[in-house]
């Protein structure tokens, strides 16, 4: 289902229902009582966006500290659910998953998700969504006693009902990690304390996340793939560019002729490197084009030709990804690749991978960030300058830079070479 679909039917029927079940709220709960008992089970409920659940890592180490890993559970989209298992925290089977396919089994996947949570008598939920409707709905049917989730006080952020029962405030000056992390120490205090919440903020990247480590036969075969696709009887020395050729994020999307050139530029440099465009299936022919356009027998593309964990693999088999603002900006802090992140209507301050291999470009703009949780990430801009400011020299240097560092000695491999 389209972003755009799945976004319509959180502001109406996410909306409507966040009404609705507020009012019932106030009628099945009284005024002044309070959720009590201690938290001996935990949902988390992260519904979309696969990269900022990388971010969430932290906050469900701390969960499984609190209840154990048997007891923690994560509601998200089917299409989604990949980098939850490989993040390992929790146990395949606590994931519950919507599945988003069709607008008609979605409502019966919901409910089926509903019963679910329900069966398990939850103690907690955390709505890690900020300010979506349909996370706080179903945060409130999971029938978990305490629940927390983001609170719209005097209108600033987007409607989604009276449903929690710890309010939160939502502080745009901490990074995302900390905030989910704060989310759940909140279990912790009483839910009238809030919004007043007067715990510092955890470190920014005080549990770093997971490895990603794939079985020696998924490595092989990757390797494999790359030497049939680049003609060599070894994996080359890699530089990845994510050209993000969807039509997903076009305000985050740095233009195609820039990587075009960018690769051009790269090839003159480094004889001995290949470039490899990745992307999405629906991304594979768009992809291609580029390639043709880069005119050079050491560029290819990989668009299409892995699964998401077998993209995992490519990181770690290559030396550099130059990427958007995206999900492989965070896939990438799981690997062992240097990442170089282009950011324009977000801000890596509050969205940046906390890895001391990702680097960022940002170009600073007046109007960047422009896009916030209180605006819901919905914008009238149609000019990203943020993004066209970014120059094609900056990024060639920056990725110079990174990938001549990456030739001095490095420790921990995470496999043997190829």
């Amino acid at each position: 289902m389209k972003v755009t679909t799945l976004r319509a039917i959180d502001r109406w029927v996410g909306t409507f229902l966040a009404l609705i079940l507020s009012l019932v709220r106030k009628v099945t709960e009284r005024r002044g009582r309070q959720p009590s008992g201690s938290v001996r089970s935990l949902l988390f409920v992260k519904l979309a966006e696969q990269g900022s659940t990388v971010l969430a890592h932290g906050a469900m180490h701390r969960a499984v500290e609190m209840v154990g890993r048997q007891n923690v559970y994560f509601l998200v989209f089917e299409e989604n659910r990949f980098i939850v298992d490989v993040l390992g925290l929790i146990p395949p089977g606590n994931v519950i998953t919507v599945k988003t396919g069709s607008i008609f089994r979605m409502p019966l996947s919901a409910i089926a998700a509903v019963f679910r949570m329900r069966a398990l008598r939850l103690d907690a939920a955390v709505d890690m969504e900020f300010f979506a409707r349909a996370s706080a709905v179903f945060t409130y049917l999971s029938g978990a006693v305490h629940r927390v989730g983001f609170h719209s006080y005097g209108g600033d952020g987007p409607y989604r009902g009276d449903l929690m029962t710890h309010r939160l405030v939502y502080n745009p000056h901490l990074h995302t990690s900390q905030v989910f992390e704060i989310m759940v120490e909140a279990l912790n205090h009483p839910p009238e304390l809030f919004p007043a919440f007067g715990m510092q903020a955890p470190p920014i990247n005080g549990r770093p996340v997971p490895m990603f480590s794939p079985e020696p036969d998924e490595v092989d075969s990757v390797r494999e793939m790359i030497r049939e696709v680049t003609g060599r009887d070894r994996v080359p020395p890699l530089i990845l560019l994510n050209a993000n050729c969807s039509d997903l994020l076009p305000l985050r999307r740095w233009e195609s002729d820039n990587y075009v050139s960018l690769a051009r530029r790269l090839l003159d440099r480094y004889d001995s490197v290949h470039i490899a465009f990745t992307g999405a299936p629906s991304e594979r022919e768009p992809v291609d084009s580029l390639v043709r356009r880069v005119g050079s027998e050491r560029c290819v593309s990989l668009a299409g030709r892995t699964t998401l964990r077998e993209l995992l693999i490519v990181y770690s088999e290559s030396q550099v990804l130059v990427t958007n603002d995206s999900g492989p900006a965070h896939f990438a802090s799981l690997t062992p690749i240097d990442a170089i992140t282009l950011f324009g209507p977000e801000t890596p301050r509050l969205f940046g991978a906390p890895s001391e291999r990702s680097h960022v470009i940002w170009a600073r703009t007046v109007c960047s960030p422009c896009v916030n949780a209180y605006n819901n990430r919905l914008l009238t801009c149609r000019n990203n300058l943020c993004m066209q400011s970014i120059s094609v020299d900056e990024v060639f240097e920056k990725t110079c830079r990174v990938f001549e560092n990456r030739l001095q000695p490095r420790e921990g491999k995470p496999w043997a070479e190829n």
